[in-house]
């Protein structure tokens, strides 16, 4: 490990944990970082892929790009405005993206409050509270999407929300029925008792009869992208990344549906469900967790304020 971007060693050892904190599927962690003196390079890992479940490396660059967030985050901590490259071309062979130094920047309550939520985050594997989440909290988490030139659409219509699941349902029946996604499952979340990171395989996704209530999330969203391709996902990546923590910081639990994303012609349904506009990229379920999270702490505050829905007084 060498210094980068005026960091020390241990300083960039640090970004680079925070980076690997970000959600992958089975948690594979299909990234890995080139440090030099000017910049940080993220690539995609091919001892990672899972070219079963995730065929066009979709959730892999999604994972990459929500890890690439993680560096942005741990660079402003140390008062440094990240300049990101996206796909930087052949001066950097395979390079995902490349983060240089654009200058200093202070480091504002709202970042303070996603960088506190990094090491908090989780996916919530329990039944989620009957209890439902605030307006201003959902418009916190559609406007962290739109920071990172992505779409956050809340399934807020009953039908529209039993299509979705329907879907889920669809897929994961897709994938039960491949011998080489349940071999992929095996190998990655055995020995240890690695869960499952990225896709939630628990049977109620398959079993529940249509139009009945994934568990009791009061929120089933869709973040999608306004274009498709590789840098599409990395974009998303980021977003997702920025959600996730929003939420983590609102004292909210998410947990992944994204069969749909992993199956191509149910992905192509779950599009045109949306208008065709938009390219899904994730699905989520986000609600209160079980036991109930600590109350958030004030910087939180910062989250809810461009919604015009600020609970300060």
């Amino acid at each position: 490990m060498t210094g980068a971007l005026g960091l020390d060693a241990d300083e960039v050892r640090g970004v680079l944990v925070a980076a690997g904190l970000a959600p992958s599927l089975n948690n594979a962690q299909p990234w890995r970082f080139r440090v030099e003196r000017d910049r940080i390079e993220v690539h995609a890992d091919p001892a990672r892929r899972l070219p079963a479940t995730d065929p066009d490396d979709r959730e892999l660059r999604l994972a990459c790009g929500a890890a690439l967030f993680g560096i942005r985050l741990a660079l402003r901590a140390h008062g440094i405005r990240p300049l990101v490259t996206l796909l930087p071309g052949p001066e950097y062979p395979g390079a995902l993206a490349v983060v240089r130094r654009g200058g200093s920047q202070a480091l504002d309550d709202r970042t303070r409050a996603l960088i506190a939520a990094m090491p908090a985050r989780r996916t919530n594997r329990e039944p989620f509270r009957d209890a439902p989440v605030p307006v201003a909290h959902r418009q916190a988490l559609v406007h962290a999407a739109e920071r990172e030139r992505s779409w956050l659409h809340v399934v807020t219509d009953r039908d529209e929300r039993a299509l979705v699941h329907r879907l889920v349902a669809k897929a994961h029946g897709v994938q039960a029925a491949d011998p080489a996604v349940r071999a992929e499952m095996a190998a990655w979340t055995a020995d240890g008792g690695v869960r499952d990171e990225w896709v939630l395989r628990d049977s109620h996704a398959a079993e529940r009869p249509p139009g009945e209530d994934h568990g009791s999330a009061p929120l089933t969203v869709v973040l999608s992208s306004f274009y498709d391709g590789p840098q599409a996902g990395l974009q998303s990546g980021q977003a997702l990344q920025r959600v996730l923590l929003t939420a983590t910081a609102l004292g909210l639990a998410a947990s992944f549906l994204s069969q749909p994303i992993e199956v191509r012609p149910v992905r192509d349904e779950l599009r045109r469900a949306l208008g065709g506009g938009l390219v899904p990229q994730a699905v989520l379920r986000v609600g209160f967790g079980s036991p109930v999270p600590p109350a958030p702490r004030r910087p939180v505050e910062d989250l809810l304020c461009d919604t015009g829905l600020s609970t300060r007084p």
